[in-house]
């Protein structure tokens, strides 16, 4: 398995590094949009996949980290400044957020975080002194670095792509070490794991925060891409959405938001041929998936390795029992 996905990563990689060189701007733009919400949804696979937490208000985050950037470029500051505020404001936000998941959990939760996405958004659309309200934020500029711009789509796309890269090692370095674990075993049964010695509490609280610097990241990305952000970017809809691409691909699963994202950001424009269908196509496609795939597109691996291991064990079992006969 860990080869499978090892090939698939280095796979995607090469198809991430090579294709967009051969496309038109919307093309780029595409794949742009494809890789900022790979980042969002990794930090959501963490909360969800991995700590095992029910959160509907990750779209609060991405539009935290959004504005911020917005905000700080019109006042004059560098991106590089106003993404790690974005990320630094997303953390202790996150923090906050992760209390709820102390006394509630599973439905009641996503309630209290589907909460906090609609005040959020209430601010978003009311605050017009400060995130200019249902007019947005427009002529969002985009970085440059050491004397080199990124205003050409091609050119940010790869900036992204860095980002992508980046964020991906250092949340595999994460899971690899002994935290990782801890999330998991959060997620697998919290009683057993705080038997262990495991600081429940504090894990429940950083799987939030870090899942929400993640947002806020590609929040900060998004708005410097699109260039224009408004408060119906950031809706409950838009956090619907991101959960659907966790589990689409597959929560718990480290590549999972690549794929999830595919389906939820590609596919969609892949099926506009359906013209005023494509919404109905796509829809029901999601459905039969979750009904025939419950643990996403990658666990199918899984699935054809538990029905050999089924199979043969049931052939084990029927040679026995021919052999006591005998």
């Amino acid at each position: 398995m860990k080869k499978l996905n090892l090939l698939f990563a280095v796979l995607a990689l090469a198809a991430l590094l090579i294709v967009p060189s051969f496309l038109k701007n919307y093309g780029i733009h595409l794949f742009t949009t494809w890789l900022v919400f790979i980042i969002a949804t990794m930090g959501l696979n963490l909360t969800v996949g991995y700590a095992g937490q029910k959160s509907l208000g990750h779209a609060a985050f991405f539009g935290i980290g959004a504005y911020t950037v917005a905000i700080l470029l019109k006042a004059g500051f560098s991106f590089w400044l106003g993404l790690p505020v974005a990320a630094l404001i997303c953390f202790f936000t996150g923090l906050a957020l992760g209390f709820p998941a102390l006394r509630v959990q599973t439905i009641y939760l996503a309630f209290a975080t589907l909460g906090f996405n609609t005040a959020l958004w209430l601010v978003m659309r009311n605050e017009e002194w400060l995130t200019g309200g249902t007019f947005g934020i427009n002529n969002i500029a985009r970085p440059s670095l050491g004397g080199f711009s990124f205003d050409g789509n091609l050119a940010y796309y790869y900036l992204v792509l860095a980002f992508t890269v980046v964020l991906a090692l250092l949340l595999g370095g994460l899971l690899r070490s002994p935290w990782g674990k801890a999330f998991t075993a959060l997620r697998d049964n919290a009683i057993r794991a705080e038997s262990l010695g495991i600081d429940t509490r504090g894990y429940t609280l950083l799987s939030f925060a870090i899942g929400a610097v993640y947002a806020g990241v590609a929040g900060g990305l998004y708005a410097s891409q699109v260039q224009f952000i408004d408060p119906a970017l950031f809706t409950v809809g838009a956090s619907i959405m991101m959960y659907l691409m966790v589990v689409v691909g597959g929560p718990g699963y480290f590549l999972g938001p690549v794929l999830g994202s595919a389906v939820g950001v590609v596919l969609p424009e892949w099926l506009r041929f359906a013209q005023a269908w494509y919404l109905f196509v796509f829809g029901a496609a999601v459905v039969l998936l979750m009904i025939w795939l419950p643990d996403g597109l990658l666990s199918i691996p899984d699935r054809i390795k538990a029905r050999r291991q089924s199979r043969e064990a049931s052939a084990a079992r029927a040679a026995a029992g021919k052999g006591v006969k005998a």
